[in-house]
């Protein structure tokens, strides 16, 4: 009799539990849905965000707001969404740094795992490797041998310390055993600029940054970082087919909500970004950007963000940069 009492009251929490999970799915969301975006308008991320809010806007119900967060490698942003309501009404999409700022910073104001529940993957591309068209090189295999035959000479424009750009040049570095310097900038444009000038020959930038510049005859287009060809540049080799076997590198794009969001808010978010991202509209916008999407589970997004912070604390160990 105590056994089947205990059953009865087993079966009456699970049942709870779940009525409790329902309603919070049935009553989400109850307001505007706010996108925190790390970087100014514009950009990637931006880009990224506008184009989802519309469908989201559709399958929520609720509008969606758009708010541009600049500065400090995604930190700033970062931290606003910790310190917001764990509701799910805000969430962030974050880039690579999200991933490699525990490595580039000795303190940062919340937890890169506890503090956020991933909710998806949503998109990657590749970054591309061009040079200033006074450097003599056409290939990979060129760069190899010039940034050997001159050691310590070779520059490469970085858009930020710690950025996909910067960190794209270590591990070229690293594979190909040669020693290029960054040039460190404030950003994409005062970089480019100097590139575009002949100031620094070489970059390592995305492609909204670079084909451009490419398809005028500016800039010379040498590979890409991607481990494929990306289907916007599909004529570019990759830097691993071009000689350094295991490179790969690029920028991804990635959704959090507050690491206290109920798992069934998080799995709603999880269902309506997966469907905004197979939508046609949304994948065309991207593909301007070279950003193919990916729509993965918010586990499989959670293992994603622990290999990328791993993979990336192992190469700027290696690459001696020093924490700030």
């Amino acid at each position: 009799m105590v056994k089947v009492s205990r059953c009865i009251a087993l079966a009456s929490l699970m049942a709870c539990a779940l009525g409790v999970a329902h309603a919070q799915d049935a009553a989400y969301p109850s307001k505007p849905v706010r996108i925190l975006v790390p970087y100014p308008p514009g950009g990637a991320v931006d880009i990224i965000a506008r184009a989802i809010g519309p469908k989201l806007s559709a399958s929520l119900g609720q509008p969606i707001v758009v708010d541009n967060r600049p500065g400090a490698s995604g930190i700033i942003a970062s931290e606003n969404l910790v310190r917001s309501p764990p509701d799910g009404h805000t969430f962030i999409i974050v880039i690579s740094s999200h991933a490699v700022n525990p490595s580039m910073y000795k303190k940062l104001p919340y937890d890169t795992l506890a503090d956020f529940a991933p909710i998806a993957l949503m998109a990657n591309g590749p970054n591309i490797l061009s040079a200033h068209p006074s450097l003599p090189v056409r290939t990979v295999k060129d760069l190899i041998a010039l940034a050997r035959s001159r050691p310590d000479e070779i520059n490469y424009a970085s858009f930020g310390n710690g950025s996909s750009s910067h960190l794209s040049g270590e591990l070229f570095n690293i594979l190909a055993r040669v020693k290029m310097h960054a040039v460190t900038y404030k950003g994409a444009a005062p970089a480019v600029t100097d590139v575009l000038g002949g100031h620094v020959l070489l970059m390592f930038g995305n492609m909204p940054v670079s084909l451009p510049h490419v398809k005028s005859g500016k800039l010379r287009a040498i590979a890409q970082t991607s481990a494929k060809r990306s289907p916007a540049a599909p004529e570019l080799p990759t830097i691993a087919e071009s000689g350094l076997p295991g490179y790969e590198i690029g920028e991804w794009w990635g959704a959090l909500a507050h690491g206290k969001t109920p798992p069934a808010i998080v799995s709603r978010l999880n269902r309506e970004l997966v469907s905004a991202l197979r939508d046609a509209e949304v994948r065309a916008r991207l593909s301007v950007i070279g950003a193919e999407p990916v729509a993965g589970s918010p586990e499989q997004f959670a293992a994603y963000i622990r290999e990328q912070m791993a993979k990336w604390r192992k190469v700027i160990q290696q690459a001696g940069i020093e924490p700030s």
